[in-house]
């Protein structure tokens, strides 16, 4: 019969395993959608089975005194309110518990913050249009979005900070705010290095592709397992390797074969800390790749 110190040392290992558990989140696959009418559904997407977070992309234009607008592509027009039936959607991957983020920027969008105070003025916007808050316009309806991904790529690098902790102060308002960021993978990011180093982003997928320096190339990891050293320690809580899901989805290359990837990569960058696993740019391109990845994530 054990012992009452051994009991008790069983009961608090017990404990210190479950504390483990419920602190560290099992590592996953990242997708964009948002940017190709023939890319299926959000619900498709989520159902799908392949994701644990999916990135409605993007919010592009905000800042700078301009009236924000949504663009989804060829899925529904946010104007017309045609975009509002995207909150059932929502609610079915956030049921599959699949973090739904609202992707900012992105590569051709007209953005900017000219201020501290521009930047928290954004970060109202955001909370009541498609976070916690209200508001009787909200794009997206009444589903309430996981958080936001800042996906930085043009425009000044200044005050994302401000916005990153304008959000993150809307914590504890209704749900969390969950944050994320795609800087690029030269170090620092010219557009996010500032609002990563306040250590509030919970995510951060960096874009190893269209950046010949640091990504995979002719079979060889070398540039980009380098990169991801550097990356790996960011003051966030998980960091992923963001690719292209196919060759035609980043032009100037990235693209790892799936099994270079599983044979190449995953065995080295699974071994840091932060690893989040693989961010997917996008869904549009996703014939097949995450699917095939997933069970090695």
């Amino acid at each position: 019969m054990a012992s009452k110190t051994q009991t008790l040392a069983l009961t608090l290992s017990l404990l210190i395993l479950i504390s483990s558990c419920k602190s560290s989140q099992a590592a996953g696959i990242a997708v964009y959608w948002g940017q190709n009418g023939n890319e299926g559904t959000l619900a498709d997407a989520c159902n799908s089975g392949n994701y644990q977070f999916v990135n409605i992309a993007f919010l592009t234009t905000f800042g700078n005194n301009q009236t924000p607008v949504l663009n989804l592509a060829g899925h529904c027009d946010p104007a017309s309110g045609t975009c509002t039936g995207l909150s059932a959607d929502i609610r079915t991957c956030q049921s599959k518990n699949i973090k739904v983020l609202l992707s900012i920027g992105g590569a051709t969008g007209s953005y900017s913050l000219t201020s501290a105070d521009d930047a928290r003025q954004v970060a109202d916007y955001i909370w009541n249009n498609f976070l916690g808050g209200q508001s009787a316009s909200r794009p997206l309806g009444d589903a309430v979005l996981d958080g936001v991904d800042f996906d930085i790529e043009a425009g000044g690098a200044q005050f994302y900070d401000e916005l990153a902790k304008s959000l993150n102060g809307h914590n504890g308002q209704a749900k969390t705010v969950y944050l994320a960021a795609a800087p690029q993978c030269p170090i620092p990011d010219a557009h996010l290095d500032g609002a990563i180093q306040t250590g509030l982003f919970d995510y951060v997928w960096v874009q190893f592709y269209n950046n010949p320096q640091c990504q995979y190339a002719d079979g060889n990891a070398d540039a980009l397992l380098s990169s991801w050293n550097q990356w790996a320690s960011v003051p966030a809580t998980q960091v992923f390797m963001g690719l292209p899901a196919a060759p035609e989805a980043a032009p100037s290359g990235g693209f790892i074969p799936a099994d270079a990837l599983k044979s190449q990569v995953l065995p080295t960058i699974k071994n840091s800390p932060k690893y989040g696993g693989v961010m997917l740019w996008n869904r549009f391109y996703d014939n097949g790749y995450s699917a095939s990845i997933k069970d090695s994530i």
